[in-house]
């Protein structure tokens, strides 16, 4: 049995409309992790990944606060993903 109804095929939608560039939740989620303190860890474009926490940001750059280790000044576009961390933050 089809799907799709028989007939008039062409009063459908052809595709989907595809998801927007941005959702704009880029900023809230930032906020959270950096709030919280969560640990998280950073993959850079060059695959190199760094742990830490968010403990400021703006639309082009993030500082990551690490322990033991000197802090960060990341810019976005060196950012591949960033990851909550399992774990808490001592």
């Amino acid at each position: 049995m089809p799907f799709r109804p028989q007939g008039n095929s062409g009063a459908g939608k052809h595709g989907r409309t595809p998801p927007p560039e941005e959702t704009l939740q880029e900023a809230a989620f930032l906020k959270a992790l950096g709030e919280k303190q969560k640990p998280v860890s950073v993959k850079l474009m060059d695959g190199q990944t760094v742990h830490g926490w968010i403990e400021y940001y703006d639309k082009n750059m993030v500082r990551l606060t690490r322990e033991g280790a000197p802090n960060l000044f990341i810019y976005k576009h060196e950012i591949m993903y960033i990851a909550e961390d399992s774990g808490k933050r001592k």
